[in-house]
């Protein structure tokens, strides 16, 4: 059975990372009164782009996307998916904190190889922003673990079966709050779209990627989407579960499928939720999203941990 979740895992997020990049997409076309490509476009663009000739700038500059997609895929196998969860005994969100870092650090790698001015200051902002928004991530999670007193995303998850969602408990509320404020510049979507930014950069650590390499980093784009908004689901939407209904009366089987289902949709919402502020918001300069992610989110997250602390 652990040998067809770490089959199943990865690849259900892949899909739904590829999912997402269409419907955003679409959606965006929408709001702009267009009809948009079809959702499944970007699948289109990664078959094409692996039918194409690609340039190497080096092994440095293949290993760096290597890399990033490893981490990538070795963090879907730490979070839960419904009620799998392949390396559920692997360390939890300490260890998800760590790889997720691999992500930034490929791209850089890679990146770096190409010597190009705009893929430097891609990476620049990139780093920059990400540096920015691991702080209040980091006492987001702080937070959680205190709460519930184990540094497992399972149990975690599981507990919120029993007890409600995190996002509807007083004292994990404000961190909840903190966690969707920075999850547009996880995501890299509007207001943080600095890091491949077309109109200024002609789409920064990306720009020297073609054929294969630029389908890797779609690819890589996608599951960096799902991790994002997967990680919260997990941490305060309950996971799968929807309140524990689902093992009163089905079996294990129908319990997964319909956990994962569950899941899913939940992730949809709040990606759907994402993407109306994206097509709101105007770009922030880098300047501007560094100020913006260490006064609000960091400050709610802050005082969210503080609030757990004393209730604990």
């Amino acid at each position: 059975m652990n040998i067809i979740e770490i089959i199943l895992s990865p690849v259900i997020a892949l899909l739904m990372g590829l999912f997402f990049l269409g419907l955003a997409r679409k959606i965006m076309a929408r709001i702009h009164w267009r009809y948009g490509p079809p959702i499944y476009q970007p699948i289109i663009d990664i078959i094409r782009l692996f039918s194409q000739k690609a340039m190497s700038h080096g092994f440095i500059f293949e290993m760096g996307i290597i890399l990033s997609l490893a981490g990538s895929f070795l963090v879907i196998l730490f979070l839960p998916i419904g009620i799998m969860c392949p390396l559920s005994t692997g360390g939890g969100l300490l260890v998800i904190l760590y790889v997720m870092l691999l992500g930034p650090l490929g791209i850089a790698l890679s990146g770096g190889e190409a010597a190009n001015p705009n893929t430097s200051i891609g990476i620049s902002r990139k780093f920059i922003l990400a540096l920015c928004y691991e702080v209040p991530l980091l006492l987001i999670i702080l937070a959680v673990i205190t709460h519930y007193n184990t540094i497992s995303i399972v149990e975690i998850v599981n507990r919120q079966s029993m007890s409600g969602w995190s996002f509807g408990s007083l004292p994990l509320l404000l961190s909840g709050i903190a966690y969707l404020l920075i999850l547009p510049a996880i995501l890299g979507i509007r207001p943080f779209e600095v890091v491949g930014a077309a109109q200024e950069i002609s789409s920064g650590p990306s720009v020297e990627y073609g054929g294969k390499y630029l389908a890797f980093n779609t690819i890589e784009h996608g599951l960096n989407e799902f991790i994002g908004i997967a990680l919260f689901v997990n941490l305060f939407l309950g996971g799968g579960d929807l309140f524990g209904i689902f093992a009163s009366f089905v079996d294990t089987v129908l319990e997964s499928i319909l956990g994962v289902i569950v899941f899913l949709v939940k992730m949809i919402i709040v990606f759907v939720i994402g993407l109306f502020i994206n097509a709101v918001y105007p770009r922030f300069r880098i300047e501007q999203a560094v100020k913006y992610i260490w006064v609000w989110p960091t400050l709610l997250a802050f005082v969210g941990l503080i609030i757990v602390i004393i209730v604990h």
